[in-house]
């Protein structure tokens, strides 16, 4: 053998270690891919993403191909080896020759490109979607056989090739994915996010309005009260029933009803004309199917019934907009109605606010599996009615009841635990 050949022989290794470099980092770069960031890539038009995409809709196929040019570059590799040592140092120097150039496979052709494609992933698979997009059409009669081989192996134990692309993010795993965006959201924002996420775990009856604590126009008072309730009213809509809630009529918009009072054509069968028929919500509804039926129905306000058809309470837009972006107010001591904090750290609590909106408005972390206001709670915890003055504890905090009237909790003083021992 000539010197020619020899040196002709020793750039082929060399390439064939570069070959074998470019396979296994390829191969980890594309596989470590953030396939949200290439979606987004793909959808904005960069050719290499669409080709990387594509690729990964059957990874078995890109699989099969990378590893037929690793076993065929690791093969030509040592047969290349074998025939320069033989031509060198002859066939006592075979095992030691094998032995330095698996070492060599191993870290400049495996460890090292593998690494660098795990830190750098985008950098590395984009160009080489191009390379293999190419490839694939040279080698595909010999990948297609191969793969209907492993594939009929694969499915012998259940797994299907075409579930690759069927994966999607489960809530959870979304989550986490939020949670962990750092820098790239910022925290207003990924709380929003996850507020959205929550919107499926509660109901309408973590954040209704009571049914005692509804305020509406009763038609059954005299006018002059009728009046009084309309003008001093905060609230744009109002429910009009007739004695009690049971008997609801309706929902009538402030709005047209000032525009009469400004006429003086305020009466009561001028305002009953104004009435729009109630929207029921039942029981359980989720707050995320709440917020499509609020907007399929183009209500802004309904009221949630239980299975006998009764009034539990009254769920308006706002409240479900508000588990979402956060209270209107910043005022800790104002973003829920009925909540006093005092100078001692303590917080005077009414009974009927709902543990929900205490959690996330002094980020407690009462229990909200069960009752959904504290009122209720304490019933359960205590299993009879207390009396002012009993204590208890209830997941880290002590509860004072302050106020006990027609059978119900009417406010409780709740302290932290940690911060009484402190």
């Amino acid at each position: 053998m000539d010197d020619k050949t020899l040196v002709a022989l020793l750039i082929l290794l060399v390439f064939l270690l570069l070959l074998s470099a470019f396979f296994a980092g390829s191969e980890t770069a594309l596989m470590a891919l953030n396939r949200y960031r290439l979606r987004h890539l793909a959808k904005s038009g960069h050719r290499g993403a669409k080709l990387a995409e594509k690729l990964l809709e059957r990874p078995d196929r890109l699989i099969g191909m990378i590893l037929l040019g690793n076993i065929a570059v690791h093969s030509a590799s040592t047969a290349i080896a074998t025939i320069i040592t033989l031509e060198l140092y002859g066939s006592a120097w075979i095992a030691a020759t094998t032995g330095v150039l698996t070492v060599f496979i191993l870290i400049f052709g495996e460890i090292a490109p593998k690494t660098l494609s795990a830190l750098h992933p985008e950098k590395v698979a984009i160009p080489s979607a191009y390379i293999y997009t190419t490839l694939q059409w040279i080698v595909y009669p010999v990948v297609y056989v191969v793969n209907v081989l492993s594939n009929g192996v694969l499915r012998m134990f259940g797994v299907s090739p075409e579930d690759a692309a069927a994966h999607s993010l489960s809530s959870e795993e979304l989550r986490s994915v939020v949670a962990e965006a750092g820098a790239m959201i910022p925290e207003r924002h990924q709380r929003m996010l996850l507020s959205i996420l929550d919107l499926e775990k509660a109901t309408v009856e973590d954040i209704m309005i009571p049914r005692n604590e509804i305020v509406g126009i009763d038609i059954s008072e005299p006018w002059e009260k009728i009046r009084e309730v309309i003008v001093a009213s905060s609230h744009t809509r109002l429910p009009v029933f007739d004695g009690s809630i049971d008997d609801l009529k309706g929902i009538v918009h402030l709005r047209k009803v000032l525009r009469l009072t400004v006429q003086d054509n305020l009466a009561l069968d001028t305002l009953m004309t104004l009435v729009r028929d109630p929207y029921y919500i039942p029981e359980g509804t989720p707050l995320n199917q709440q917020l499509l039926n609020f907007q399929d129905q183009k209500r802004r306000i309904g009221f949630v019934v239980d299975e006998y058809g009764d009034i539990q309470g009254l769920v308006t837009l706002e409240d479900i907009l508000e588990e979402v972006v956060g209270e209107f107010t910043s005022d800790p001591a104002t973003r829920v109605k009925n909540v006093y904090l005092d100078a001692d750290g303590s917080v005077l609590v009414h009974g009927s606010v709902t543990i929900r909106s205490l959690n996330r408005s002094l980020n407690w972390k009462l229990p909200t599996g069960g009752p959904k206001t504290l009122n209720g709670l304490v019933m359960e915890q205590m299993q009879e009615l207390p009396r002012p003055g009993a204590r208890l504890v209830i997941g880290g905090y002590q509860v004072e009841i302050t106020d006990i009237r027609a059978n119900a909790v009417k406010s409780a003083r709740i302290r932290p635990i940690a911060v009484t021992a402190s």
